[in-house]
C-alpha cells in the first residue's frame, strides 16, 4: 500500500483547519475533509479568550478576525447579584483580549488558511468508514456530494469531528473522567443590545453570559440545570427571557432589542479521551470536551493543533517513536486543561457556591487585583488555583475583615 497523504484531517472547524494549516506548513501532505461547507455556522459559545486570541497571532490570522468588525473583549464581569466582579485579564503570550466572533466567520477564516498552506480541502464530504488494518488506521472511506465513493490513505487519521466524533468511535478510543451533562443551554443574537466585553450572570440554579459578536450583534446564552431541561424546552423563549430577567435592568434590555436568528442549544457531555493510538489521533472536542460555562473550547482547540502537530512533526521525522511523542502530547493536554475542568464543572452544576468560596469573591468585590486575578482564571490566562488558593483566599478576606467594610460592599467595580 503506498501513502498518499501524511494525514487526514476529518473536521475542518476550529481545531481541523489549524491542525491541517500547521501540517501544511511544516511541508506534509494533508487532506482537510468535513461534512459541511463554509461559510456555515455550528453550536458555538463563540469566545476566543486570549490564549486563543495569542495562537491566532501567531499564525499570521488574527488580523483577519479583526478585520471582520468583530468587537475586541477587553473586561470580564461577573454579576452575582448583589456585586459585580469586573476585571481585565493577566497578558497571555502578550496578549489579554478576547473575541467572540461568529463560527460562520473564524472557521471560514481557518479553513482557508489551510488551503493557503497548502492542505486539500474537500467540503461536503462525508466519512463513512475508518480504515483499519492490523488494528492500525490507515485512511478513510467516504463520499462528497455527487454520491460517490471515493477511498484515501494517509499515514495517520486525525479526528477533529467533535464530541461525537466519528473516528473517536471507529477506533475505540477510551474514555475517562467522565461526568454527566450538567446544564442545558440556549443563545441566539439580539441586534440593538451593545454590551461591554464578556458579560456573564449567575443566580441560583440560572447562568447567562452576553458577548458582542460580528454585524453588531450581541449572542446571549442562557443554561439551567438539565434536571430542567424538559421545562426549559417547553417553551424556551418565556423561559429565555424569564432567567434574564433575574437580572431586570439586562433583561428588560433585552426585551427591547431585537432577535435576529432562532434560539439554538442542547447539552454538552464532560469527558477525556485517549487522544491517539496505531495510526490515528484526536484533537478538539473529539479527544476533550466540557460544559461551555467557562468558554474554552476554541482555545483547547487551537492548543490541541499546535502540540498534536509539534509531535506529529517528531514522529514524521524519526526524532521520536510514535508513541513516546503522541503520549507527550496527551499528557500535556490532560495536565493544561485537567485544572479548568474540575473548575468548569463544578460551576455547571448552577449550584451556590460553598460558603467560604462566596466570602472570597465578595471579598474580591473592589479590589482591582482580586478582580482581575479572577477574570484571568475564567480567560485561561491563570490557574483556578491562582485565585482560590487558601493562602490568596485568607489575604482578601483578611484585608476586607481589617478595613471594616462589610464584604461585598466595596468601591464600584468598574
Amino acid at each position: 500500500m503506498s501513502t498518499t497523504y501524511d494525514a487526514v484531517v476529518v473536521g475542518a472547524r476550529c481545531a481541523g483547519a489549524p491542525t491541517a494549516m500547521l501540517l501544511a506548513r511544516k511541508g506534509y501532505r494533508v487532506l482537510l475533509v468535513d461534512r459541511a461547507d463554509f461559510p456555515s455556522d455550528t453550536l458555538s459559545t463563540h469566545m476566543i479568550h486570549p490564549p486563543g486570541v495569542a495562537a491566532l497571532d501567531r499564525w499570521g490570522l488574527l488580523d483577519r478576525v479583526t478585520a471582520t468588525g468583530c468587537p475586541a473583549v477587553t473586561t470580564y464581569s461577573f454579576d452575582f447579584g448583589p456585586f459585580t466582579l469586573t476585571g481585565s485579564p493577566r497578558p497571555h503570550d502578550g496578549t489579554s483580549v478576547g473575541y467572540g466572533p461568529r463560527r460562520r466567520v473564524l472557521d471560514t477564516i481557518l479553513v482557508e488558511a489551510a488551503a493557503e498552506a497548502g492542505a486539500e480541502v474537500r467540503e461536503h464530504f462525508n466519512v463513512d468508514e475508518v480504515l483499519i488494518e492490523d488494528g492500525a488506521a490507515v485512511g478513510i472511506r467516504g463520499h462528497g456530494a455527487d454520491g460517490a465513493s471515493m477511498v484515501e490513505h494517509a499515514r495517520v487519521v486525525i479526528g477533529a469531528d467533535g464530541r461525537g466524533s466519528h473516528v473517536a468511535k471507529a477506533v475505540g478510543a477510551p474514555v475517562y473522567r467522565e461526568k454527566p451533562r450538567l446544564q442545558y443551554g440556549y443563545y441566539s443574537y439580539w441586534a440593538g443590545l451593545p454590551v461591554s466585553g464578556f458579560q456573564t450572570y449567575t443566580r441560583p440554579g440560572r447562568s447567562w453570559a452576553a458577548i458582542p459578536t460580528n454585524d453588531a450583534l450581541t449572542v446571549v446564552v442562557a443554561g439551567w440545570p438539565t434536571a430542567e431541561a424538559r421545562a426549559y424546552k417547553a417553551d424556551v423563549e418565556t423561559n429565555f427571557l424569564a432567567t434574564l430577567d433575574l437580572a431586570p435592568e439586562f433583561g428588560e434590555r433585552v426585551r427591547g432589542a431585537s432577535r435576529q436568528e432562532r434560539f439554538l442549544g442542547g447539552a454538552v457531555p464532560n469527558f477525556f479521551r485517549r487522544p491517539y493510538g496505531p495510526g490515528w489521533a484526536l484533537v478538539g472536542d473529539a479527544g476533550h470536551t466540557k460544559d461551555p460555562v467557562t468558554a474554552q473550547g476554541i482555545s483547547d482547540a487551537f492548543r490541541d493543533a499546535e502540540q498534536c502537530v509539534g509531535a506529529l512533526d517528531d514522529v514524521f521525522t524519526g526524532r521520536r517513536s510514535f508513541g513516546e511523542a503522541m503520549s507527550g502530547f496527551q499528557a500535556a493536554r490532560d495536565a493544561q486543561v485537567s485544572e479548568m475542568y474540575e473548575f468548569t464543572t463544578q460551576l455547571a452544576v448552577l449550584a451556590p457556591p460553598p460558603e467560604e468560596t462566596a466570602r472570597l469573591l465578595a471579598s474580591a468585590h473592589g479590589d482591582r487585583d482580586a478582580m482581575d486575578r479572577f477574570a484571568s482564571v475564567i480567560a485561561g490566562t491563570m490557574p483556578p488555583h491562582s485565585f482560590f488558593a487558601p493562602d490568596n483566599a485568607a489575604r482578601l478576606i483578611g484585608a476586607v475583615a481589617e478595613s471594616g467594610v462589610p464584604v461585598g460592599a466595596g468601591a464600584p467595580s468598574s
